[in-house]
């Protein structure tokens, strides 16, 4: 991909920011930071480490006159549940909720685009209703709004991690259809490190290969698990590697397949994978584990191993927000263009005449 990162390309935010993954992103499609928040103390350091910036603290405490004029609003923000009467109040019914103070900000500096990334099970949140009022509070402020399931392993690292992505624009519709799928790096043993010291391997008592390949769509290969004491009352024979101890810490997979998502309430990195040339077991290092994510190799970590995990497993894949940026710009949202503005007030118009309707 072309590097745009001295090609100016408009302003963003990055509220959420954890340890910067949509600032990487963007940065590197030209765009530039003007304000970023983070609430958690250990992410402001391996931000400030990166970026030479330290994010403001609590989002809550936010004046949204006091953020410098933004084009692009982004955010991986925590979802939370919204007490909804039945009736479209917009984002008031967001009171009380971090999205509430995301909305304010929108309401007050109107930026011309809002990116915001989270668990593809944000959809089914509390009935339905979260996701509900997310996607009509971004309307009622004025906004086309658009989203989609993405995969980060299309787009050039070997993870499944299926993210909702929402797009909401001032001007004109954004069209996932464009997007640029990137199929590359195919397999774990893509990113392995070339390496061998502190890498930890697993002896052959410490774990049991399965009879065969368990080939799953997403493009896992299943080869094993580690052993562990379980509870064996009401296993059925064969079937002790899907109890619950056996579960996603504990598996193996093989390189020549894709990881699972990497989470971020695994702080021990039990990620442990199976290299069929050696024919051993060992597990992921911290370094792989930020590949599998898309970070850059002089990307400073935190030196404490467990919020390193933590924090990658709660970032964002790189690769997949820059393409999300690089079509924000190729698609023109940040043009203005009066026929789409009118088309968008009209359509909303009749949105709400007919909501009205049939209430």
């Amino acid at each position: 991909m072309e590097d745009k990162a001295n090609i100016y390309q408009g302003t963003f935010v990055d509220l959420f920011a954890g340890i910067g993954g949509f600032r990487i992103a963007f940065n590197n499609e030209g765009f530039k930071c003007v304000f970023s928040s983070e609430i958690n103390k250990h992410c402001q350091k391996v931000y400030f480490d990166n970026y030479n910036e330290l994010p403001y603290g609590d989002i809550t405490t936010i004046n949204p006159k006091d953020i410098p004029d933004f084009d692009i609003l982004t955010g991986g923000f925590p979802c939370q549940p919204f007490s909804i009467c039945g009736k479209r109040r917009g984002f008031e019914d967001t009171r009380g909720t971090l999205f509430f103070n995301i909305c304010n900000i929108i309401k007050e500096k109107q930026p011309k685009v809002v990116v915001l990334e989270n668990v593809k099970h944000l959809i089914h949140h509390d009935n339905g209703n979260t996701f509900k009022v997310i996607i009509e509070s971004l309307e009622d402020l004025g906004y086309w709004v658009e989203y989609k399931i993405l995969n980060a392993k299309d787009f050039g690292v070997p993870q499944n991690r299926e993210r909702i992505i929402i797009v909401a624009s001032k001007y004109k519709k954004f069209d996932f259809n464009k997007l640029q799928y990137n199929h590359t790096c195919s397999k774990i043993k893509d990113i392995l490190d070339d390496r061998t010291e502190n890498i930890k391997y697993l002896s052959k008592d410490e774990y049991t290969l399965l009879d065969g390949v368990r080939q799953q769509d997403s493009g896992l290969l299943f080869v094993g698990y580690r052993n562990k004491g379980i509870w064996k009352k009401g296993i059925r024979p064969n079937t002790e590697h899907l109890s619950r101890v056996h579960r996603q810490p504990n598996r193996i997979y093989s390189v020549e397949g894709i990881h699972p998502t990497i989470p971020s309430q695994e702080t021990s990195g039990r990620f442990f994978i199976y290299l069929p040339e050696i024919d051993e077991v060992r597990k992921l290092t911290i370094n792989e584990c930020y590949k599998l994510m898309g970070f850059p190799a002089d990307f400073k970590k935190s030196e404490i191993i467990g919020e390193a995990y933590k924090q990658i497993g709660n970032s964002v894949c790189v690769p997949l927000i820059q393409e999300i940026a690089r079509q924000i710009h190729k698609q023109g949202l940040l043009d203005k263009d009066k026929s789409n503005e009118l088309q968008r007030k009209t359509t909303r118009t009749f949105q709400q005449s007919l909501f009205a309707q049939v209430s």
